[in-house]
């Protein structure tokens, strides 16, 4: 069964679009077939996976607004070894909350579209994809709502900072909504902690307060504050591009292995 995970949190700066694509690098270099799905209208994580995405590019805002099959639209990424695919987000997205409004089954339009996706890579390549993560924008609004259907894990990202669980209580709420009327197999897969610094008293007593709130669904490995995590978007890559050996990127390899031996054990 292929993993479909949408990277969700109405807040801001929490590491979302980080957390994606190197989660994503991370599980493709080991091996793992991967899909990214960018969802949010400022196409960071297209950036990141070094897709062109200006406009004019057929993105994930055809697939949902004219029923352009993904396939047409998925492209390979510039890293993880052959094994990591991505669908790039344009600015025209920033649209289609509206025009998404008159639609029929307007929820349903990305997980139907990912279902003939994943349908047509098995039967071309004889096996399915390991993993779709979907970046989602920051906002509870129909783009995410969307992700929220197709997905059947949420991957919540927590910064360990001040108000960290706030907002998360009504992404939660959105939850228990998409489960009963849209989406009974959608559930809370895996919380990451992003954003540790290990100096202050404030991240840990984050990191306690989420592990009591969560319980296992929390993965082991925390994501620290990071120089070289900042710095590896600007220059087109995900941190395990830019800086392998920074603790950013050891982090995510293994918060990586954290997420797929969660599944596997």
């Amino acid at each position: 069964m292929t993993r479909i995970l949408a990277v969700a949190n109405q807040k801001g700066g929490v590491g979302k679009t980080t957390t994606t694509v190197n989660l994503a690098s991370a599980l493709a270099e080991d091996g793992r077939e991967v899909l990214v799905l960018d969802l949010d209208p400022q196409g960071n994580a297209s950036t990141a996976l070094g897709l062109e995405h200006h406009s004019g590019v057929l993105s994930t805002y055809e697939v949902l607004t004219q029923d352009v099959p993904l396939a047409d639209i998925v492209a390979q990424a510039t890293e993880g070894g052959g094994h990591l695919w991505a669908a790039p987000a344009t600015i025209d997205l920033a649209g289609a909350e509206i025009e998404l409004v008159s639609l029929v089954a307007r929820e349903g339009r990305l997980d139907r579209a990912i279902q003939t996706y994943l349908a047509q890579h098995e039967a071309r390549h004889g096996r399915p994809l390991d993993y779709v993560i979907i970046d989602c924008p920051p906002s509870l609004g129909l783009l995410t709502l969307n992700a929220l259907v197709a997905a059947r894990e949420l991957l919540l990202p927590i910064q360990c900072e001040y108000y960290a669980l706030e907002g998360v209580s009504q992404l939660l709420r959105t939850i228990d909504l998409v489960t009963k009327h849209l989406n009974p197999d959608l559930s809370v897969g895996a919380v990451l902690l992003t954003m540790y610094d290990g100096r202050t008293r404030l991240s840990s007593q984050v990191v306690q307060e989420v592990r009591e709130h969560f319980g296992e669904a929390v993965l082991p490995t925390v994501i620290p504050r990071s120089v070289r995590l900042s710095e590896a978007p600007s220059y087109g890559q995900t941190v395990l591009a830019y800086d392998a050996t920074s603790s950013g990127a050891l982090a995510y390899v293994q918060a990586a292995r954290d997420l797929d031996g969660a599944h596997n054990a």
